[in-house]
């Protein structure tokens, strides 16, 4: 029989140690660490799509809503720069070069070029701290439901990327994070449907507005894009807000979740 401690060596008989175990002191055993709700920590979970971990989303959710409505700021300011275009190309179609001064057709393309280049940088911004916050929510609604998931986590943010599958593969990772994290019995995707329907409508109208815009040379032309593209620019500025309310939503319910639950989590 071997010793019921080491596992190594054979024990007298009667006993269950060896000689050099029966002697040895006892091993301390370290004093549970419990998990109170509220507290973030713990070990990760061994979850279907690897290993995954609670986190707080509240400081990138705060900032991820930030960015999006500072995004979305810059929309109204492009909606203007459009109108200013939009009234030169209409008085340019009606009544020839002669009617409108250089110095508003400058202003009028400058406006528009300021408006473009501020447009870019804080859609860069807000994609980057949206999709940070977003991977962080997808990995903490894996802790609440491992198997609730139908795509695989490396999606989460190159599926706004990929053509074709970007119109639908985010809503439906977004659904599976939004249903895992919602309080039993309160799921709702009436503001989830809301966001993704503009969302996909502003992407649609940005892509043929742009295209519109790009081959138009006469004054009519112009004009008839600069609306296509305002009206674009108005889309994404309703998306934007409904993205805020559903990011602050969603890390409202995680954050609600992992407190008010005996969860195994890790910072």
């Amino acid at each position: 029989m071997l010793c019921a401690r080491c596992r190594q060596s054979a024990v007298p008989p009667g006993g269950t140690h060896c000689q050099n175990c029966a002697g040895a002191p006892a091993r301390p055993v370290p004093p549970a660490v419990p998990v109170h709700p509220g507290a973030y920590g713990g070990t990760p979970l061994d979850a279907p799509h690897g290993p995954a971990w609670l986190r707080s989303p509240v400081g990138l959710g705060k900032a991820a809503a930030v960015a999006v409505a500072v995004a979305s700021a810059t929309d109204l300011f492009a909606i203007w720069s459009g109108s200013l275009t939009y009234d030169v190309a209409d008085r340019l179609a009606g009544d020839g070069f002669g009617a409108v001064a250089m110095t508003e057709v400058d202003r009028a393309d400058t406006v528009s070029t300021v408006a473009g280049v501020v447009q870019t940088v804080a859609f860069v911004v807000a994609i980057a701290l949206f999709l940070a916050w977003f991977q962080r929510a997808r990995v903490n609604a894996e802790v609440f439901d491992p198997f609730g998931h139908r795509m695989k986590r490396a999606w989460t943010c190159w599926s706004w990327f990929v053509p074709v599958v970007n119109l639908w593969f985010p809503r439906r990772i977004m659904e599976d994070v939004w249903d895992a994290s919602a309080p039993p019995g309160r799921v709702s995707h009436a503001l989830l449907n809301g966001w993704w329907a503009c969302w996909v409508l502003a992407l649609l109208a940005d892509r043929f507005g742009s295209t519109t815009y790009r081959r138009a040379e006469a004054p009519d032309e112009i004009r008839d894009a600069v609306g296509q593209v305002m009206f674009a620019d108005a889309a994404h500025l309703v998306a934007g807000v409904l993205a805020v309310l559903v990011i602050l939503r969603l890390t409202r319910m995680q954050d609600e979740k992992a407190r008010g639950g005996a969860l195994a989590v890790a910072v």
